[in-house]
């Protein structure tokens, strides 16, 4: 069948065709449908023309399904069933209780609002298909601008370049906690950065966070610390891992400590007032209604973090 004749395929034929298979007669199919017999037979004959065979055997008593027929019955009943569920497909869709959502986001997010923020967001919208994938503050930016994610959790600021391009809204903020390793805090009960000042300083390059490895510096500066810097990471779990290890210190989000490694410490700053804030950045010209459905998260005053 060539694609100008495909083109001329109307489900009406289809229904017709479903309707004198199930009945094996034209009379009693016609009158199902409301129509005469002449109008039927003839939209009968154009629908085997256009498919090129012949869907029944016709004799003057009675008809059956030829073989043709009987291969495309069941698909006929499928495509009529899938053409029937279009408008509530397209109306779910449109709320945004269908459809796809691919979301990024930062390590620290999987430790604080990433987890109840996908519970809540199941709860309403199960059938919205999610990809994630975890990603640092400057290639979650990339991909908004390139259009590779709908969303991304990160670490403002963004880039004044990208600020009339973005939505963004904030979603928590946090203190930030020393994690030590154990050996270096038995015993204490409580711990101040001068008392780890001899301690390597594990942190990430500041082109992922400039915010918050500024922040982190900052704390140390106020304490009137030059911290040694000794390994890099860019996931919090691999400084966390590193700090188990007994390869230095490092100052992560509040919600770091509940990654509980054999080894590591947590302890409050009380004479640092830095804090972490993440984020939901977006594109401007996304107009998902999921993406819309899943922002509006956190613009309610009681949002699920």
């Amino acid at each position: 069948m060539s694609l100008p004749e495909l083109r001329n395929l109307e489900l009406r034929q289809l229904r017709y065709f479903l309707a004198v298979a199930e009945e094996m007669h034209f009379g009693r199919a016609a009158t199902r449908l409301h129509m005469t017999q002449p109008p039927l037979s003839q939209a009968i004959q154009a629908l085997e023309a256009i498919l090129g065979a012949e869907l029944f055997i016709r004799n003057t008593r009675n008809i059956s399904l030829s073989s043709a027929g009987q291969a495309l019955l069941p698909e006929v009943r499928r495509l009529l069933q899938q053409a029937q569920s279009l408008p509530e497909l397209a109306q779910r869709a449109a709320s945004g209780t269908y459809g796809h959502l691919s979301l990024a986001f930062v390590s620290i997010a999987d430790y604080s609002v990433l987890p109840p923020a996908l519970r809540e967001f199941r709860r309403h919208h199960a059938d919205v298909h999610i990809e994630l994938r975890e990603a640092t503050t400057d290639v979650q930016l990339a991909a908004l601008e390139n259009g590779e994610i709908d969303a991304g959790f990160l670490i403002p600021p963004l880039p004044e370049k990208l600020q009339g391009l973005f939505n963004y809204q904030k979603v928590l903020s946090e203190p930030l906690m020393l994690a030590v390793p154990e050996s270096q805090a038995l015993g204490r009960q409580q711990l101040r950065l001068s008392d780890c000042a001899d301690l390597p300083l594990i942190l990430f390059p500041r082109k992922i966070a400039p915010a918050l490895h500024d922040a982190i510096l900052g704390c140390f500066h106020a304490a009137g610390l030059t911290p040694a810097i000794g390994q890099e990471a860019i996931q919090m779990q691999t400084i966390v891992g590193l700090v188990s290890a007994g390869m230095g210190i490092a100052l992560v989000p509040q919600s770091v400590s509940n990654l509980q490694r054999p080894g590591v410490l947590y302890f409050d700053l009380p004479e640092a007032s830095a804090t972490v804030e993440i984020g939901l950045a977006w594109r401007k010209d996304n107009h998902s209604a999921v993406l819309a459905a899943f922002a509006h998260l956190f613009n309610l005053p009681n949002h699920p973090c």
